[in-house]
């Protein structure tokens, strides 16, 4: 009383997905199911055709049928049963019941009737136990690889730390070598795992020569003749620590664009020289540092999605002796905006007078801080008036025959003066140039 075979074959017999459950042939088991066309009859509304020696209990589904293969001594109602559960898990794992997509889906049907018999005989489950039996999840698995993440992210961290330590000393080799530096200053050097070097300092003695030993060869898209170089450029000078920038022969690959007619952008990485200028020392003894930023998003056909200000007092101080004091400020009496305060800071001299002061009055505030100094107090303001916005723009498509015109009106509030605007518009890949009929402004 077992099933011998659970299978899926076309109308003309041929074998997609069988599964067998006992020990049998593959001429056997190709035998019965290229004999079962012909026993099926038209007209006719049985589910099982019986033989001498084996029993077909039968589903039409679609374009294929769906075949249990028994012993005569089965129980009929068991094997129905049977082949109504695996009727409704086949459309479950094959996206289309025809032959194409039962075979594509072979091994995932294989596996879910492996789940719904055993050794011949229905297992007691349902369809979303099979499907979560098929899955395999596996806490262990999730762990271990977990774990081997966490292992690639410290191998990282400590490659990283290696690349600036490697930096580092051979900085100091070429400076050693180079010698003849009075005033060294102080210099900060800004690395990245993998990228570009840059090189802020703030003092004197480095000049436009630069006594680093860092050369930056930057030829990024520049037009540079072919064939040998001068003997300047193959011969690099003494002390050359390390050198950036691209290869010859991107640079023949771009100079042949060019000869052919193509419109070749330059794109220029900033050298040493236009790196990003460092912060002038201190001068003052007591600084104070606002900073403001908004993010917008507006809606395509009006109206504000989001709305968010988020800004930070800091303060500096050069000389411990004047950490004694306390901020007055200027609040505005927005109820809109929300002020948070540093810990150290008297809530309630702030919220009573808008006094910024700490909690104990005989302790300075600290002296010497890198960087913006020691943030005080942030504000963050959320809000969903569009007349807050500092800047409205306006895009307005139409379409004429095969063009398309796109306006495009940007407006800027009266309060504000607003400077160094940009509005950046994203074009297909690979399509030709827009064609600016008018403009206020720049166009690129």
């Amino acid at each position: 009383m077992v099933v011998l075979a659970a299978s899926i074959i076309s109308k003309s017999g041929k074998a997609l997905v069988s599964r067998q459950f006992v020990d049998m042939s593959r001429i056997r088991i190709e035998g019965l199911l290229a004999a079962f066309p012909k026993l099926v009859g038209t007209g006719k509304q049985h589910t099982y055709i019986e033989t001498e020696n084996v029993r077909y209990v039968y589903q039409l589904l679609e374009s294929v049928y769906l075949l249990l293969v028994t012993n005569k001594q089965s129980n009929i109602l068991e094997d129905l049963d049977t082949l109504r559960l695996l009727s409704k898990i086949v459309p479950e794992y094959s996206y289309s019941l025809d032959e194409e997509g039962i075979c594509k889906t072979a091994f995932e049907l294989i596996f879910a009737f492996d789940e719904v018999i055993t050794i011949g005989h229905k297992e007691n489950v349902t369809i979303a136990q099979v499907k979560q039996y098929c899955e395999m999840e596996s806490h262990e698995e999730k762990l271990h690889k977990l774990v081997l993440q966490s292992k690639i992210n410290e191998t990282k961290d400590i490659m990283k730390q290696k690349a600036i330590e490697i930096t580092k000393s051979k900085f100091e080799k070429n400076r050693g070598e180079k010698g003849g530096l009075t005033s060294m200053g102080s210099g900060r050097i800004e690395s990245g795992f993998g990228s570009d070097i840059s090189i802020s300092s703030t003092g004197s003695g480095f000049g436009s020569a630069s006594g680093f030993g860092v050369n930056t060869d930057v030829d990024s898209f520049s037009s540079k003749p072919k064939g040998r170089p001068p003997a300047s450029a193959t011969a690099p000078p003494k002390g050359l620590g390390m050198q950036l920038g691209k290869t010859q022969r991107t640079n023949q690959f771009l100079e042949s664009l060019k000869a052919e007619g193509e419109v070749i952008v330059e794109d220029v990485r900033p050298s040493v020289g236009q790196s990003r200028p460092a912060v002038p020392p201190l001068t003052d003894p007591v600084t104070l540092t606002v900073e403001e930023k908004l993010n917008v998003t507006l809606k395509r056909d009006g109206g504000v999605s989001n709305f968010d200000v988020q800004g930070t007092l800091s303060l500096q101080i050069l000389n411990q002796d004047d950490g004694l004091i306390q901020v007055q400020i200027e609040t505005g009496g927005n109820p809109g905006i929300l002020f948070k305060t540093h810990p150290n800071i008297n809530k309630d001299l702030f919220s009573n007078e808008n006094i910024l002061g700490l909690k104990d009055p005989n302790r300075p505030f600290p002296a010497g801080q890198a960087g913006d100094g020691v943030g005080l107090l942030k504000w963050r303001m959320q809000s969903v008036d569009e007349s807050v916005v500092p800047l409205t723009i306006n895009c307005w498509p139409s379409v004429s025959g095969n063009e398309t015109y796109v306006s495009i009106e940007y407006e800027a509030s009266s309060m504000f003066d607003l400077q160094n605007v940009i509005i950046s518009v994203p074009l297909p890949a690979l399509r030709e140039a827009p064609s600016v009929k008018q403009i206020d402004g720049e166009s690129r």
